[in-house]
């Protein structure tokens, strides 16, 4: 049987596998100089670029502004106005701010007043009626309580029109384009009506019919409205029946 070199040296697999791992490592230096010559190359393509950036800008001469008194005047002027124009813009809007704020305040204080001129007649009425005069005949303390509900009837008027306008602009339908309910319409009932039409319903159940103020919940009151005056105890709910509503009684 015959046998080769390797088989009769052991030590030949050895030397074998050192010049390979050699030849790997020999490999990889030349790859790590290789690489270290491209970052190289490229770091002197830079210096080049930016040699010649200098170069060039070294060429140019900068154009120097002349500080001469008509040139500060025109440079002063041109600041000037900028600075007047971004003042005045905010001037306006300080202005449009202040009309805004006016016309609610204005608004606001007429409100207050009606309110005040409607506590100094209910006044007046209480103390009347707590303490009438015996000689007064009774056809003219009636002309006297007429007098003053009429005025009374007024005022409410006043309100009613002065919170219509204030449920309207802050408390509007969810669609603009909802049509208000009309009377002389048959498909009007199916039809979403504002918070103030719900409250004059619910008010004038209340004086009309006071042994039984309660209204019936239909498809046209926006359920988000009843639950704003279920929860601010302006509306109370029916205790057997939860479908009908009431306003309740400031007034007692």
């Amino acid at each position: 049987m015959s046998l080769n070199q390797q088989d009769l040296d052991p030590d030949s697999t050895t030397d074998m596998e050192d010049v390979t791992d050699a030849e790997e490592e020999l490999i990889k230096k030349c790859e790590g100089m290789w690489k270290d010559m491209e970052e190289l190359s490229l770091l002197i393509m830079q210096v080049k670029c930016l040699t010649s950036e200098l170069s060039q800008w070294r060429k140019e001469t900068p154009e120097m502004i002349p500080l001469k008194e008509e040139v500060l005047v025109a440079l002063g002027k041109e600041e000037f106005q900028k600075l007047r124009g971004d003042l005045e813009l905010v001037l306006s809007t300080i202005q449009s701010r202040n009309e805004k704020l006016k016309e609610d305040l204005e608004r606001e204080q007429k409100w207050l007043d009606e309110q005040q001129q409607i506590l100094e007649s209910l006044s007046v009425l209480h103390n009347e009626l707590k303490h009438p005069v015996v000689t007064f005949s009774e056809s003219r303390i009636f002309n006297q309580l007429k007098t003053k509900m009429r005025d009374i009837k007024e005022y409410k008027e006043k309100i009613l029109v002065t919170l219509g306008e204030f449920l309207e602009d802050h408390f509007p339908l969810p669609d603009r384009n909802v049509k208000k309910k009309k009377k002389n319409i048959q498909e009007s009932t199916a039809q979403l009506i504002t918070l103030h039409e719900i409250l004059e319903i619910l008010l004038n159940r209340l004086f009309d019919v006071p042994h039984d103020p309660y209204v019936k919940i239909s498809g046209s009151f926006w359920p988000p409205y009843i639950e704003l005056l279920l929860r601010n105890g302006i509306a109370l709910r029916h205790p057997e029946d939860p479908t009908r509503i009431r306003l309740e009684a400031f007034h007692q």
